[in-house]
Order: structure tokens, then C-alpha cells, then sequence
């Protein structure tokens, strides 16, 4: 995953933007406009979402 990758949260399906990466921390800004802080393997590229 890189910055400006559109990601879904794999608990609720949350969609956002990738905006920073600190090692395995991606910084997200989700579609309501919240940001947060997640793990990798929270997450999945928007495209392999089913």
C-alpha cells in the first residue's frame, strides 16, 4: 500500500485515502472526513475488496 491508495477497514468496510505511512502504520482519512491511525493488516486496497 502507498499514499493515495483507497483502502477499505476490514471490520466495518470503512472506505478512505491512505494520506502518511509510518512503517506499518497508515494514516487514513475516512469518508466522513475522521482520521485515524491503523495497521496494515486492518486494512485491504479498495479494488481487492469484494
Amino acid at each position: 500500500m502507498k499514499i493515495g491508495d483507497h483502502v477499505v477497514y476490514v471490520q466495518d468496510g470503512t472506505k478512505g485515502v491512505i494520506v502518511e505511512i509510518h512503517d506499518n502504520l497508515y494514516h487514513i482519512i475516512w469518508e466522513d472526513h475522521f482520521s485515524s491511525w491503523e495497521h496494515g493488516e486492518r486494512l485491504i486496497i479498495q479494488e481487492a475488496y469484494p
